[in-house]
């Protein structure tokens, strides 16, 4: 049997933890002088940084589930990982919350003057400040509860062995796949689309869905070259286990760019005044360059690399793809944001580099704090010896 005490966190994420608490109150303390200079910038940079690391809580539990699904060696060594993101839901809720105060400065639908729009009167049903917060209530007891629930089966497999928990959690992650995917096409509508409610996307949800993949695969690799330079999962991991990952990046890379171009393409060649003012908006006025960026280096660039099998042997080489990929998604969410606001010409508030540092600090220093709390391996799951030799 493997030791606990052996496989405990790196101490070095103790001071992760901190540089990421002190990265958290500068960009509190920036965000907060941002509300008193311009508010509406403000309530669009939080929604960004808030909705880029909702993304990677979210993919990271998707990814889990994921795993529990199909049993591979690749998801057993990073479980603990996917598990702590998981954990942190709570966290971004009470992070919404600052929402919830500018949600007329984010939504035409949710101002006074939408009840002089035919169109927006005939979406109120749906498109309303108490549906609307209720909704987001029921999205992240959705998520909360599936990780949690299977968090607890991880932990209580780690305690007493029992092999028929390996089948509980595989039986709960099925319901849990599809009610995630449900709730966060769902929420793609509420926080995201409705920020432009005359304009509609049939396959704007699983565009969203699959830029939560490549965040949390991102964010997987990136964190997983950090612990593979410590103890004691230098021992662990293998160049097989980032050959996986990068594997599954590439096949999300590939998946977002067929939504993305999918969606493109189908309203484009409709030509409909109520589908096209989105990519109208995002395709002039200096946005051009920023969705020419997109595909190159969201999509082009990656696909290249990824191809290589050398590289996704490559530990440090495939993290660096990883934390591009990174930025890329950050720049995708303002590319998606902040046209609806300033359609005509291009622009770049200074907030949308301190917000996703306010959230993030914060966001890293609980995951920080959660993986600390168990061993950095499910010590008793039955397929541990099989994934501790994968290469």
């Amino acid at each position: 049997m493997i030791g606990d005490a052996r496989y405990a966190a790196p101490a070095a994420l103790d001071q992760v933890q901190r540089r990421a608490l002190i990265a958290g109150g500068a960009g509190i303390l920036l965000c907060a002088l941002g509300f008193f200079l311009d508010r509406p910038a403000f309530y669009r940079a939080w929604l960004v940084g808030w909705i880029y690391w909702l993304g990677i809580a979210l993919g990271c539990l998707a990814i889990m589930m994921l795993h529990h699904l199909t049993r591979g060696a690749w998801g057993l060594v990073a479980r603990r990982v996917l598990e702590a993101a998981g954990r942190t839901l709570p966290v971004l809720a009470l992070l919404f919350l600052p929402l919830l105060f500018g949600l007329q400065e984010l939504y035409p639908w949710a101002r006074p003057e939408a009840k002089t729009d035919h169109l927006l009167q005939a979406k109120a049903a749906y498109l309303n400040v108490p549906f609307f917060v209720a909704r987001a209530a029921l999205y992240f007891l959705i998520w909360g509860g599936f990780a949690f629930v299977l968090s607890r089966l991880s932990r209580r497999q780690d305690e007493t062995g029992e092999l028929y928990l390996t089948r509980r959690m595989q039986l709960l992650a099925s319901a849990g796949i599809v009610l995630y995917c449900l709730a966060a096409s769902f929420a793609s509508v509420d926080w995201l689309m409705s920020l432009e409610p005359h304009w509609f996307s049939t396959i704007y949800g699983v565009y969203f869905l699959g830029g939560q993949g490549i965040s949390a695969l991102a964010f997987l690799i990136v964190v997983a070259l950090f612990l593979w330079r410590r103890e004691p999962m230098s021992e662990v991991l293998s160049p097989g286990h980032f050959h996986d990952w990068g594997k599954l990046l590439l096949a999300f890379v590939m998946l977002w760019t067929y939504f993305s171009f999918s969606q493109f393409l189908i309203i484009w060649s409709g030509n409909l005044p109520e589908e096209i003012t989105w990519y109208a908006a995002r395709t002039r006025g200096g946005w051009q360059w920023l969705a020419i960026a997109l595909a190159l280096f969201h999509f082009a660039l990656p696909f290249v690399l990824l191809l290589s099998r050398d590289l996704k042997r490559r530990p440090q080489r495939l993290a660096a793809v990883a934390g591009w990929m990174l930025v890329m998604r950050w720049l995708d969410l303002v590319w998606q944001v902040e046209p609806a606001f300033s359609p005509e010409r291009f622009t770049f508030h200074w907030l949308y580099l301190a917000a996703p540092l306010a959230v993030g600090g914060l966001w890293v220093w609980a995951w920080a704090a959660e993986i600390k709390k168990r061993p950095l391996l499910p010590l008793r799951d039955p397929w541990l010896p099989e994934a501790l030799a994968h290469d």
